[in-house]
């Protein structure tokens, strides 16, 4: 599958061509691009969350999620002190184990673009959008921000058309930023259907060498398919940790339809 983003984030492209607005500060935008897209470096992160679905029957389950920042995603999920899943991201694509029911997947991105009904996570997509940075590459020609007492207000002028693996899609796009440019909520909205997706972020904690996390991420998924997925009560950590992975032999192989 080829990925839907290019370099560091997604690209946008303009459905049509549209001047930049008319009285906006060139300079405030700089600002504000500056601060939504440069953020420090990091090596790793390690993530201690409970995660709360409504299409899973026992939750909340605790988390662990390890990021090797342009590497690898691993996760380890347990409930009531017993492993039940794990998984392992890659560039290449998503491997995970569910030991309750002995299965296994090893799969590219359309795994998890087809869960959140959209077509554009990519690696490196899911660990900003996991982090609460600005996963998409918004262009200054086709987007409207201003600003009020509560923050900054994004929002797409024209439709932000995405193409993967041939296959394009438009959607309507929102983003909402405190006054200290953390994200707050993004909507991506499908122009041609229902289909919708939300992020929530919120309690973000402050680090060392001004590293900002969301200590709350909600995923609200809208349209032909419907959930949600929580994270929170978030603890970080920084350590590099082993990330182990393995299948057992008889375990069973889901095909991805």
């Amino acid at each position: 599958m080829q990925n839907a983003s290019e370099n560091d984030s997604i690209k946008v492209e303009n459905s049509d061509n549209n001047p930049i607005d008319a009285g906006k500060n060139i300079q405030d935008r700089l600002t504000f691009y500056e601060n939504i897209y440069i953020h420090p470096k990091f090596d790793q992160i390690k993530i201690n969350s409970k995660i709360t679905a409504d299409n899973i029957r026992v939750s909340p389950l605790d988390a662990t999620i390890y990021i090797e920042s342009d590497k690898k995603i691993w996760s380890n999920i347990n409930f009531l002190f017993f492993n039940a899943a794990r998984a392992i991201i890659t560039p290449e694509g998503i491997k995970a184990v569910d030991k309750y029911n002995k299965n296994f997947i090893d799969s590219d991105f359309e795994y998890l673009n087809n869960l959140l009904n959209i077509n554009f996570i990519d690696y490196k997509t899911l660990e900003k959008l996991l982090m609460g940075r600005t996963f998409l590459l918004i262009s200054n020609k086709n987007s409207n921000i201003t600003k009020n007492a509560e923050g900054y207000q994004l929002s797409s002028i024209t439709n932000q058309k995405i193409i993967t693996n041939g296959v394009e899609r438009e959607y309507k796009l929102n983003m909402r930023y405190s006054n200290d440019y953390n994200l707050i909520y993004v909507k991506l909205q499908d122009v041609k259907s229902d289909d919708a997706v939300e992020i929530v972020y919120d309690q973000w904690e402050s680090f060392d060498n001004n590293l900002r996390l969301p200590q709350s991420v909600k995923i609200i998924i809208k349209g032909s398919k419907t959930s949600q997925i929580l994270l929170e009560n978030t603890k970080f950590g920084f350590t590099k940790m082993e990330t182990p992975y393995s299948v057992p032999a008889n375990y069973k192989k889901i095909e991805i339809k």
